[in-house]
């Protein structure tokens, strides 16, 4: 099967084909058997990844290190205390200095525009840890748990109940719109998505048979979802902002009543994690036997491993 992501870097799904989304998945369901399997690969022996931080992670870091440590490789992290990366160097030079030094690299921070001057300065493959509009591995190991779930993409709804405009809703949107998966944003109208976003989305949507929809009403936007995802009400570096996101997101709240809305038994709930239980989500739901947070959670070391897999053009079994 021809590999469309030879060489390729991840900057956002929205610069990929439903098709180069396919590969990923594809590859990922078959690195997460091997795995469960015990079989033991060294893919990445020899090779090296820069994982660059500039802030916190939990499951970005672990799923690239672990990833790329038990294929034998050799990840190093590197956090703006360590490197010079837009301070006394720029990041272009930056770029073409760890594009002579490693096989990828790995970017979490704010700005996109850090993320697409290393991929194109780097010379390397350079995928997107999260930035402050996209967070494109998290998707893909969405749609992954989705398609676990169901057996399908095409034709599931999906519905984002909190703050719409932020990364993970706007890298969902993307997501869906490629592959086919019904997006509603439920929100207050003021955190609805911006209109660049849904104009380039509804246009994936419309190749793809997907629809997209908005609602400040739950009871309009729950009905028929297959998955029920929300994200904390406060995202990093909007602290100072917290007192009035949880009065407005406060009807929003994830709860039991709300999961029920769906009039689907089969409704999973899905949360990017970390959680603040008691604000977006209760304990009842994220811990009962409808979330799938923690396979989701999983799902980010296995669509990672793919990722670096299929773009370092290295053969799986």
């Amino acid at each position: 099967m021809h590999n469309p992501w030879k060489g390729k870097s991840l900057l956002s799904l929205a610069d990929h084909s439903p098709e180069d989304i396919r590969y990923l998945l594809d590859l990922s369901h078959a690195v997460k058997r091997e795995k469960r399997g015990g079989l033991v690969s060294r893919r990445f022996e020899g090779k090296t990844i820069a994982l660059i931080f500039e802030k916190r992670s939990t499951r970005t870091r672990c799923a690239f290190e672990t990833a790329f440590g038990e294929e034998g490789g050799h990840p190093v992290f590197l956090s703006t205390q360590d490197i010079q990366l837009g301070a006394k160097e720029s990041i272009e030079d930056t770029a073409r200095v760890l594009g002579r030094m490693f096989d990828a690299i790995e970017f979490r921070g704010f700005k996109q525009e850090t993320v697409e001057a290393l991929a194109r300065y780097s010379g390397v493959p350079v995928y997107n840890g999260l930035t402050d509009i996209d967070h494109p591995t998290q998707v893909l190991a969405d749609l992954m748990t989705v398609e676990e779930e169901f057996g399908r993409l095409k034709g599931e709804k999906l519905v984002f109940v909190g703050d719409g405009r932020n990364n993970v809703a706007r890298a969902l949107m993307i997501g869906c719109a490629k592959m086919g998966v019904d997006y509603f944003v439920v929100s207050p109208n003021s955190l609805f998505p911006d209109g660049e976003i849904l104009a380039r989305c509804r246009a994936f949507a419309e190749a793809s048979g997907a629809k997209i929809a908005l609602s400040e009403d739950p009871e309009e936007g729950l009905p028929g979802a297959g998955a029920v995802y929300t994200d904390v009400w406060v995202s990093m570096g909007e602290e100072a902002k917290s007192g009035e996101r949880m009065r407005l997101l406060a009807p929003y709240q994830v709860n039991a009543a709300l999961m029920g809305k769906t009039g689907r038994a089969d409704t999973i709930f899905l949360h990017c994690l970390p959680a603040v239980k008691g604000n977006e989500v209760t304990a009842e739901v994220i811990d009962g036997p409808a979330s799938r947070a923690w396979v989701e959670a999983e799902n980010r070391k296995h669509t990672i491993k793919a990722l670096m897999v299929a773009s370092l053009s290295l053969p799986t079994s």
